[in-house]
């Protein structure tokens, strides 16, 4: 489950982690008294779960209140990656001396919380990985024992040559590991994390990502839940008791049960895909079900969906073709090789 910009932010002012103020705006009227409060200069934020917001014009800097509410106008109502902003986030624009990356991911093959810094913050961290990979710095920290205070302030250092920084830096790593356990997050970011003309550090950018298997346990999480903020696909697919999975070519998947196979045709249909083939495979009491969905139209050639109900599924880049087999399970092959 993602988390607005807004909400993220929110949660780390909890921790204690420098955050500057913000407000949530819905109308750009709202978007003008909340700069007005703010001191008029500000920066005006669409919240929807989708990268590259500022690429697509979502985040705008505003010199007055005035500035301010013509940028929300312009905001509010924009499709970003199919996703429309309903919200804008109003926080004060503020002086940057430099940017840099702190984020918390868990490692489901060490099966720990790996912490990532880099100097080279502001920008998407793959795009780091990518060209200049020797400026990430990684460590995988022990649940156990947490994040010592020595490991924090070791990657303190790869940030910054000035040791307050160093250590402030460290301290809001330590803190930003304890936001993963507080909330059941599986991805914490600060980015960026940036120092101010006067040496300040302060996150002036979240965002958090919740393990779907801590929100039930957590219902003050779950409440944070934007259903207007999903993609619609996921909307129906998590109503219907599947998980979606967005692949690009054709789609073939595998469903245990009748009934999870047809609220799977109904659910593909639905969305303008086109169910080619469903076959009894099974050999238990329990039918297994092979539902190969293809998606006819130009749009979707590059685009296409699948769904996952239980604990066997395939999925293919042109059909499926599952060959019966005497045993409960079966194996499925692309019929492309």
């Amino acid at each position: 489950m993602n988390l607005h910009e807004y909400q993220a932010r929110e949660i780390l002012r909890r921790h204690g982690i420098p955050v500057p103020p913000g407000e949530v705006a819905t109308t750009p009227g709202e978007a003008r008294a909340s700069a007005q409060r703010l001191g008029g200069k500000v920066v005006v934020k669409a919240q929807v779960h989708a990268g590259g917001r500022g690429k697509a014009g979502g985040v705008r800097l505003a010199n007055s209140a005035a500035e301010a509410e013509a940028h929300a106008r312009a905001i509010l109502g924009m499709t970003i990656k199919g996703l429309t902003v309903h919200k804008v986030l109003i926080a004060p624009a503020a002086a940057i001396a430099s940017e840099s990356y702190v984020g918390i991911i868990v490692d489901r093959a060490s099966q720990r919380p790996v912490l990532m810094v880099s100097p080279a913050g502001g920008i998407d961290i793959e795009e780091v990985a990518a060209k200049t990979p020797e400026k990430i710095h990684r460590l995988a920290v022990d649940p156990r024992y947490g994040l010592l205070s020595h490991q924090a302030l070791g990657l303190g250092f790869a940030l910054y040559a000035d040791v307050n920084q160093a250590r402030a830096a460290a301290d809001i790593m330590q803190k930003l590991y304890q936001v993963v356990y507080a909330v059941g997050a599986s991805l914490a970011e600060i980015n960026p994390l940036a120092t101010t003309p006067e040496g300040a550090v302060q996150a002036l950018d979240a965002k958090i990502v919740i393990d779907d298997n801590e929100v039930e346990r957590r219902p003050d999480i779950a409440a944070l839940r934007d259903v207007t903020a999903e993609a619609r696909e996921e909307v129906a697919a998590r109503e219907a008791g599947l998980t979606f999975i967005k692949l690009d070519g054709n789609v073939g998947c595998c469903v245990n049960g009748a009934g999870l196979a047809m609220a799977t045709m109904d659910l593909v249909k639905y969305y303008g895909g086109e169910p080619a083939n469903f076959l009894d495979i099974g050999g238990s009491s329990k039918a297994q079900k092979v539902v190969a969905a293809r998606r006819p139209t130009r749009e979707s050639r590059s685009s296409s969906s699948t769904f996952l109900a239980g604990s066997r599924a395939v999925t293919t880049s042109r059909t499926a073709s599952c060959r019966r087999r005497t045993s409960f399970r079966s194996k499925c092959r692309s019929s492309s090789g």
